[in-house]
């Protein structure tokens, strides 16, 4: 048995799966970011998750979580892990590998996520051999809901959204400056409270500041980011919660900048699942 683990900023979801592919297990546990959160925040994530779900003697272990995997931060995971579990494989990429075989499995393509965060690369259908720099939330991540949260948040503190969307907002979270500075610059995942304001943003999105707003933020993805690639080759693989729910908002801006969408994953899990029981 393996156990496939897919983790984004927000949440990673565990699988227990037989030799066959079959699920025998699944449990939701938080997400790890190993390039925006502490490695200490990280492990102890890794740990509780490893102690909950009860791990048997495993044939592999394969986790594939948000931000950049260097060599230390595969020891480090990897030493975690066998601390607390018998397992033979242990393999350890980061969110983009994990897109990039659920989305092209072994054939080239051009593959975005877009989820809390968001990345790019081109696949040739072995490793990632050409990619363009996400750069994180504070300086990247163009398309994420992270970024729209941060967007958001800028005009909110200045009085620049509408009065009745900023109304709106006031009444379901906490909109006072203090709270939305302490969760900012003083929560453990600063990402994942940004993008947790992206269900609220979008259900505003008939109006038009709020269309301006998220248009603006996947067409600086596309621009910044997808047309760095051989677009008029390869269409785009799309992967993320964010991208999914907007299906609709990102084909048509992709369709206005000339780039072909080939398909989308609400999440990796499923491809990753056919990618690692295929072999």
């Amino acid at each position: 048995m393996i156990i496939l683990v897919e983790s984004g900023a927000t949440k990673s979801d565990w699988r227990l799966l037989a030799g066959d592919g079959s699920e025998v297990r699944r449990e939701l546990f938080p997400g790890m970011n190993v390039s925006t959160v502490s490695m200490e925040h990280n492990l102890e994530t890794l740990t509780t998750a490893l102690k909950a779900f009860g791990c048997p003697e495993l044939d592999g272990f394969y986790l594939y979580t948000a931000g950049i995997v260097t060599p230390e931060v595969r020891q480090t995971l990897e030493g975690r892990i066998r601390e607390l579990i018998k397992v033979g494989e242990i393999d350890i990429n980061d969110d983009l590998v994990a897109a990039a075989r659920a989305v092209c499995g072994r054939e080239k393509g051009i593959v975005a996520i877009i989820g809390t965060g968001s990345n790019t690369c081109f696949y040739d259908g072995v490793s990632v051999s050409q990619k363009v720099r996400s750069g994180g939330y504070i300086i990247g991540d163009e398309g994420g809901g992270a970024v729209l949260g941060k967007l958001f948040l800028a005009d909110f503190i200045k009085g620049l959204i509408p009065q009745d969307v900023a109304d709106d907002f006031a009444g379901k979270f906490d909109a006072s400056y203090m709270g939305i500075v302490q969760n900012v610059y003083r929560s453990a995942a600063p990402a994942g409270f940004l993008g947790s304001l992206a269900p609220f943003i979008l259900s505003h999105y008939d109006n038009p500041y709020i269309k301006g707003l998220v248009d603006g933020n996947f067409r600086s993805f596309i621009v910044r980011a997808l047309k760095k690639y051989d677009t008029a080759t390869y269409p785009v693989g799309v992967v993320g919660g964010l991208a999914y729910a907007c299906k609709d908002i990102f084909i048509r801006i992709c369709e206005e900048e000339g780039v072909k969408v080939g398909g989308f994953l609400p999440e990796p899990i499923s491809g990753l699942i056919k990618y690692h029981t295929a072999l």
